[in-house]
């Protein structure tokens, strides 16, 4: 895996709170791991939001077939 050497700011505390977690020798694995997790977290969410978009407009379509061949649909009941 081909890494670049990125120089970042961190607060402090946070720092601590890594060095905590996963010592001094892993910051970097540590950070890549929690980068990565929130990129998938903010692509599901991303997916979320189209999928139901979709829904929205299938639903929307959907109502206005029915809408539209409502009429039909009820075509001949008088005869029966």
């Amino acid at each position: 895996m081909n890494s670049t050497r990125l120089n970042i700011v961190l607060p402090d505390a946070l720092i601590r709170e890594i060095d905590q977690i996963a010592g001094k020798r892993k910051r970097s694995q540590f950070i890549a791991e929690a980068v990565k997790r929130r990129i998938l977290d903010l692509e599901k969410d991303r997916l979320r939001r189209a999928m139901a978009e979709g829904y929205r407009a299938a639903r929307q379509e959907d109502e206005e077939l029915i809408r539209e061949f409502e009429a039909a649909d009820l075509e001949g009941w008088d005869d029966y």
